[in-house]
């Protein structure tokens, strides 16, 4: 796209990753809970807009299990000729499948391995190569004096969108920051900058000392395995296949893992079906999260008919709207949650140009590839239309029994009861708020946005007290009578609990009430809070 610019453009990339580094780094120590985008944003604005990332989250884990397993196989396919690259993706795909339902997940030990060979076979690949490129200096003279495809601003400014695809899995980390220990998600982003930054462009360049354009172009599926091959060889090139294929089929693992701990949640959420928390009796795993994800990747896969660039293309869209609404949701975190403590800030400044790059990028590969847009938003439509059905299901539910009341009398009989009996199941669930003083302005919001937000008839406000002459309990008691008549469609009652709040008395109250602390909320704790939101399990903020 950019030819002999490309160094330029991977360079232009990192620089949008340095301030990514400080946005990611201040959104994951303010909120410390796994499930990057979505729970940002479901603590700063509401549910249905937390949504709309998980489901551009899930569409970029689609793209990313595909893109990885047709590349994989086309690594493969050098080491065995024989290999069909078509059937052997969906044969990966379905291998991961049986993996992420027999409760097979990463391991860490296994992903350090696999690191450390990798980036041994890089700095090795960018030795050979130099030392050819040094041998055979013609192949980059005649590649820098190349034509370019465009004048060189376009050049460039394709190219940096183009190369956003090469940085994805940046975004990852945030989804699994329960399982790092506490002052490591800002190390894990800055090394994965710093090796972005370094060797992309060193990659870039070797590669360009290999192979001339046309070849590059024409290999862009396993570009490194063949300036492996040309550089040092048949078995150094074999080498190289083998590597980048254990490093794409861990990326396929990734995927499984990633949208199986995401659908999980929303699913705990009540945004998608709970019945895919169904468990095996086998493992005890939810089986019908990576059968689903199976199917939507293999379907991709089949209507594209495996044209890998249509597929990146996808995955570059999703990934890059889902590092907009990161922005956009860290932006939010400044406004509405300025009172968090969190060891790492990104400037105003910072979070604009971030968000400011990635909205161009978004721009450039929609123009770049217009036709590829349809795809993308077909299957975003499938999953937000889900997402959407239930949160709209007892309005559809009222739909239907208003229809039904229209109708026979033994369709009344039959449906009406049964109907009604699934409303009143689906509006059971209990939710909980934490109230910090008698605020009634913050009151309101907590039960207005228990209405906006979730299907339920049900607010338990909850009060932690110390001592039981504590005036607030009285003043909170009488302000909740204010707004219980304000709000008739929820009931709303007010526990007290002795003691103080922390994490424990959270856990103690979730198994007492027998409600998910996903399903408790908060008000925005100020900056002298003693501990950490992470600490409380999923508790959600709602209010200032």
């Amino acid at each position: 796209m950019s030819g002999q610019l490309a160094p330029i453009c991977l360079m232009l990339v990192g620089f949008v990753l340095y301030l990514f580094k400080s946005v990611y780094g201040e959104a994951g120590t303010a909120i410390p809970l796994n499930g990057g985008a979505y729970n940002l944003l479901l603590n700063t604005t509401s549910k249905s807009v937390a949504s709309l990332a998980a489901c551009l989250t899930i569409l970029s884990y689609v793209a990313t299990a595909v893109v990885s397993a047709t590349e994989c196989m086309t690594y493969a396919s050098n080491l065995c000729p024989w290999i069909d690259i078509y059937w052997g993706t969906i044969i990966l795909l379905g291998f991961f499948c049986v993996l992420s339902i027999s409760g097979i997940t990463e391991s860490a030990v296994v992903a350090v391995g696999i690191f450390i060979v990798h980036m041994a076979s890089m700095i090795f690949l960018v030795f050979v190569g130099a030392l050819y490129t040094m041998q055979n200096p013609s192949i980059l003279s005649a590649n820098l004096r190349m034509p370019l495809k465009y004048d060189w601003p376009l050049a460039i400014l394709f190219g940096f969108c183009t190369a956003m695809l090469g940085v994805t899995g940046f975004e990852t980390s945030s989804n699994y920051i329960e399982e790092q220990q506490r002052g490591v998600f800002p190390k894990t982003l800055f090394n994965s900058w710093l090796i972005v930054f370094i060797m992309n462009p060193i990659l870039c360049i070797v590669c360009m000392g290999v192979l001339d354009l046309n070849t590059l172009e024409a290999h862009h599926r396993d570009v490194l395995a063949k300036t492996a091959y040309d550089a040092g060889g048949k078995y150094f090139g074999l080498w190289i296949s083998a590597d980048a294929a254990l490093v794409l089929a861990g990326s396929v693992l990734t995927a499984y893992v990633g949208v199986t701990g995401l659908v999980r949640r929303l699913a705990l959420d009540r945004c998608l079906p709970q019945v895919l928390l169904a468990e095996n009796r086998w493992r005890r795993t939810n089986h019908l999260i990576p059968i689903t994800f199976f199917l939507l990747c293999t379907s991709l896969f089949v209507i594209l008919q495996g044209r890998v660039r249509s597929l990146a293309n996808v995955y570059t869209l999703s990934f890059l709207c889902v590092m907009a609404l990161f922005a956009f949701g860290n932006m939010m975190l400044k406004y509405k949650r300025g009172r968090i403590r969190r060891p790492v800030r990104a400037t105003w400044p910072t979070n604009v140009a971030a968000l400011a790059a990635v909205l161009i990028a978004l721009a450039g590969n929609v123009i770049l590839a217009p036709g590829h847009l349809i795809y993308f938003i077909v299957y975003f439509a499938v999953i937000a239309g889900l997402t959407m059905v239930m949160f709209e299901r007892i309005r559809l539910l009222k739909y239907f029994l208003y229809f039904v009341s229209q109708g026979p009398m033994h369709l009344q009989d039959r449906f009406a009861g049964v109907t009604q009996m699934a409303m009143d199941k689906i509006r059971s669930q209990k939710v909980v708020f934490f109230a910090k003083n008698d605020n009634l302005e913050v009151l309101n919001k907590a039960v207005s946005y228990v209405q906006s937000n979730e299907l339920t008839k049900w607010l338990k406000v909850v009060y932690v007290y110390e001592d039981i002459n504590d005036p607030m309990i009285q003043a909170i008691a009488e302000n909740l009578r204010v707004i219980d008549r304000c709000f008739p469609k929820i009931v709303i009652d007010f526990v007290l609990v002795k003691g103080r709040f922390c994490p424990e008395v959270v856990a103690q109250l979730s198994t007492r009430l027998g409600v998910q602390r996903n399903f408790m909320f908060i008000s925005c704790p100020g900056d002298r809070f003693p501990h950490d939101i992470g600490d409380f399990g999923g508790v959600r903020m709602i209010t200032h």
